[in-house]
């Protein structure tokens, strides 16, 4: 793989009230200080938050002000730029925030709202378009998994998710392989295991783009990640980083995950 990038990302899915946020993300900097100057640096990793979306205007304003190696992302968005969306929120509105990131396809929105590879692929352009990098998530449930069905399920997902794009897309592009049977649960995919997967949705974006292209696009993982074992997915070739949930939550957690993912 060519590109070697660290990218941990935290979803902190529907946690946090805005000060929550705040003190989370301040005691995160404090942490990344300590990080910075303990020999070893920060150099090469990319650290990503997604607070909820009633949390983003304060962690903007931190962020501004503190110019921390973080960077900020949403959980997620709507395709239109404007319009009689109750309860949605559009790119321009990510893009006041200065959102540089938006998960897209989480399997949470795919199980509880209803979101499909056509809804996924509508908010994927609409992120792209707005020059909001997205973070596209696929996984594969138990069934499938037990079944011997993960390769073609994933095909089906990131093929959905990609169509209409071009080779020039994919230069700010993210994918997250998470087995849904993975996330929240305490199970944990084998590295190796994670790295075929991973592997394998190289080999289908090789389909479209061609090799290079499949090789720089990063591909983290997720589900279950914690400081323990995260240098063991990011010894794994085809492995850039991980979408972190719970652990992203506690500023100890997180920093210890990013420490190790060095």
């Amino acid at each position: 793989m060519q590109d070697k990038r660290r990218i941990i990302a935290g979803n902190w899915k529907m946690y946090k009230t805005s000060k929550e946020a705040v003190d989370l993300v301040q005691g995160l900097e404090d942490r990344l200080d300590i990080l910075a100057d303990d020999g070893k640096g920060l150099e090469g990793i990319e650290i990503i938050v997604c607070p909820p979306f009633t949390a983003l205007k304060s962690i903007y304003t931190v962020l501004w002000q503190d110019k921390p190696p973080v960077k900020l992302g949403a959980q997620n968005m709507f395709w239109e730029d404007e319009g009689a969306y109750t309860g949605e929120v559009s790119p321009p509105m990510l893009k006041d925030l200065e959102c540089e990131f938006v998960i897209i396809g989480h399997s949470e929105r795919r199980m509880y709202f209803g979101e499909t590879d056509e809804t996924v692929n509508k908010k994927v352009k609409a992120a792209l378009n707005h020059r909001i990098t997205p973070i596209m998530c696929c996984g594969e449930s138990l069934e499938q998994r037990q079944a011997g069905k993960t390769e073609p399920f994933i095909e089906s997902q990131i093929l959905g998710g990609i169509e209409g794009l071009t080779a020039n897309d994919m230069k700010n592009f993210i994918i997250a392989y998470e087995p849904i049977w993975a996330i929240g649960t305490g199970k944990t995919a084998l590295p190796e295991d994670a790295n075929d997967v991973i592997s394998h949705i190289r080999t289908v974006l090789a389909s479209r783009f061609g090799t290079d292209v499949a090789k720089a696009v990063p591909v983290l993982y997720g589900g279950s990640v914690k400081g323990g074992n995260i240098a063991d997915f990011m010894a794994e070739t085809e492995i850039n980083g991980a979408l972190v949930g719970g652990a992203s939550l506690d500023a100890d957690s997180f920093a210890d995950i990013i420490k190790n993912a060095r």
